[in-house]
């Protein structure tokens, strides 16, 4: 099978690479991109550990064959620091211990970004609908739902 060459946006910067016709976008971030801040949890789409935005879209990087990536732009938890500065929701999970063995974390972080970018005055119920489709089996969901909240809160205060 022939490699297709795929240009895309990844965190904003330019990204070039090869990757065969069947190789899923998570493939590729993780393995020639070395972004592996994502995870595969699953592989079907109903985890939420390999959470990304496409155009600014939250999808999971499983189910997104990499050829996909073509002439868009993809969000990795690895752009939502800004530089050596984390962004309010990563501080408040550190705040908060929202956060156990890191297998979920990226992607909760991706969707509960999305859903502010979407929504900066979430109720607690949106946030929860948000992210059911992020499944985290050590924290509960108690302390993730209390730093999206908080976060929610101070960055509607800063602006």
């Amino acid at each position: 099978m022939s490699m297709i060459h795929v240009n895309t946006k990844v965190n904003g910067d330019e990204a070039e690479f090869l990757c065969d016709p069947r190789e899923t976008l998570l493939d590729v971030l993780r393995d020639q991109l070395n972004l592996t801040g994502s995870k595969e949890g699953c592989g079907t789409g109903d985890c939420g550990a390999c959470s990304v935005t496409l155009d600014g879209r939250l999808v999971c990087s499983c189910l997104v064959l990499a050829v996909e990536a073509e002439g868009h732009e993809i969000g990795t938890v690895e752009g939502i620091a800004e530089g050596e500065t984390l962004h309010p929701l990563q501080q408040k999970f550190i705040e908060y211990a929202a956060l156990q063995c890191g297998i979920c974390t990226p992607g909760i972080l991706v969707a509960a970004k999305s859903l502010l970018e979407k929504n900066p005055d979430p109720t607690e119920s949106e946030v929860r609908y948000w992210l059911a489709g992020n499944l985290c089996r050590c924290t509960g969901y108690d302390k993730i739902i209390r730093a999206v909240m908080d976060t929610a809160k101070d960055m509607r205060e800063a602006s």
